[in-house]
């Protein structure tokens, strides 16, 4: 409600009147519609929604490991974008037993894959906030990938679960808008029997004890991406620490993680202070890691605490998660065509690392690369490369990418695009467009041709784009 001063022309206030439903109008009640199925990722159409965006998921479930079996309590807290007849959530598989928006029984449907269609009982205006509360329950399945494997709810040896992947990961436990531009905040409380620990992302709230065992509450205040949700149950060794500002570290580690991994994990400190001098303040609230006996093909940035497979908990792999919580976590991709402003920094920071932890001459590495890369690494692209072939040359391609440009517009502009870039889209989501425009700016260059030979188009760049600076080619 917005007070008005009092007026005493009749047609003043009969005005003022008209303008304000004119404009209620238009501002709340457009005509009710369902919201898209779709977020407008042409990679992945199935993934995400329009209509609404998500601002917390408040998650309670229960879950019995001997069984497989998750019962589940959400709420949802959103706004409306358009007025709403019915919108869409994203779930594989599980069954939904109930739904209500804003306290009244809801009809819903399943369609396709993962859609969970929702028809409030009264319709949403826009700018409405809302909330919708669901149970449900089921065995989670995961999703299977035919290059990275299982995604999402996934089960170890010894009876735990742990849920990981990307782009689809969040969908196997709990309904979700699944799509990064939509980030929320993230609240979990998990009951298990008492001989089980749980770990996710974010802070610890708390365990208490209740008549099904113990419920293990956590929290994570960072706006997050569905993806980068997780949680884990299994009979975790845990340590704590905190860095010298205060941020809480939680590791966990299942049964059977070689001492490497914990040896290194140690350095985490250390590695957040580093990727700190050169990304700028560490933009999260929590830190640590989640260390698997299981071995499922990659790690993972999951928010806050990332996810080590089987043996890959070494300093490298470490460096290169944690290095996402700026590029990729904190600063997320607009659409998947993106993803080199995840992977290929990610990437890079492991160069970092071992230009000031080990001496690495990089030009020198740079170089013996680009000397014996073949013809098919120059024809793999770095930005639009087609569903499936995203996570493929922003690893190797990607690092040499960014040490290219680092020559071609120097040292100081290379470094303050790179510690100031998390800061000016910290929460957000960003294209590899603005990040053009962005070094552009700080650098004062046109960066076109740059951009075109090594991200956009595909071939061995020129020499000017190749070797820039003090970049000379392996002798």
């Amino acid at each position: 409600m917005r007070a008005q001063k009092p007026v005493v022309v009749v047609t003043a206030v009969l005005s003022s009147l008209c303008l304000s439903v004119t404009v209620a109008s238009a501002d709340s009640w457009d005509p009710p519609r369902p919201g898209s199925d779709s977020a407008g990722d042409s990679y992945y159409p199935q993934d995400g929604n329009g209509g609404y965006d998500v601002a917390d998921y408040n998650l309670k479930i229960t879950y019995d490991p001997p069984t497989r079996q998750l019962t589940g309590k959400q709420q949802i807290s959103a706004r409306a974008t358009h007025s709403l007849s019915s919108f869409n959530l994203d779930l594989h598989g599980l069954t939904v037993d109930s739904v209500r928006v804003d306290r009244r029984d809801a009809t819903f449907s399943r369609t396709g894959d993962y859609e969970l269609v929702i028809k409030p009982a009264k319709a949403l205006r826009r700018g409405q906030n809302f909330t919708v509360e669901i149970a449900y329950h089921g065995s989670p399945t995961p999703i299977s990938d035919p290059a990275l494997g299982d995604n999402g709810w996934q089960y170890t040896e010894d009876g735990g679960a742990f849920a990981a992947g990307e782009p689809k990961s969040a969908t196997t436990w709990y309904p979700v808008n699944d799509t990064p531009r939509d980030k929320a905040t993230f609240h979990l409380a998990v009951t298990v029997p008492d001989e089980w620990g749980v770990i996710a992302a974010g802070q610890e709230r708390g365990t208490f004890k209740t008549s099904g065992g113990t419920t293990h509450v956590w929290a994570e205040e960072t706006p997050t991406v569905p993806y980068m949700t997780t949680v884990g149950i299994d009979k975790w060794t845990f340590e704590h620490q905190k860095r010298a500002d205060g941020t809480p570290i939680v590791n966990a580690y299942a049964p059977g993680v070689p001492d490497s991994a914990k040896q290194a994990e140690a350095r985490l400190p250390e590695v957040l202070d580093f990727l700190e001098s050169k990304f700028g303040k560490y933009p999260i609230d929590a830190a640590g890691g989640i260390f698997l006996s299981a071995d499922i093909g990659f790690s993972l940035e999951t928010m806050s605490r990332p996810i080590y497979a089987g043996q890959a908990g070494d300093i490298d792999t470490i460096v290169h998660e944690n290095a996402h919580q700026w590029y990729g976590d904190s600063v997320a991709v607009e659409s998947w065509r993106d993803v080199c402003l995840n992977e290929c920094f990610a990437s890079y920071a492991e160069w970092l690392w071992a230009e000031a932890k080990d001496n690495a001459d990089l030009n020198a590495n740079y170089a013996a690369r680009v000397k014996r890369a073949s013809e098919a690494f120059w024809n793999g692209k770095l930005h639009d490369m087609g569903p499936g072939n995203e996570f493929t040359y922003v690893y190797s391609k990607g690092p040499l990418m960014l040490h290219a440009l680092r020559n071609y517009i120097g040292q100081p502009a290379f470094d303050t695009v790179l510690k100031t870039w998390p800061t000016v889209h910290r929460d957000g989501n960003a294209n590899m467009q603005n990040f053009q425009r962005y070094a552009e700016l700080l650098s004062r260059k046109n960066l076109k041709g740059f951009f075109d030979a090594w991200v956009y188009g595909t071939g061995k760049p020129a020499d000017q784009y190749l070797y820039p600076g003090a970049l000379k080619p392996a002798k």
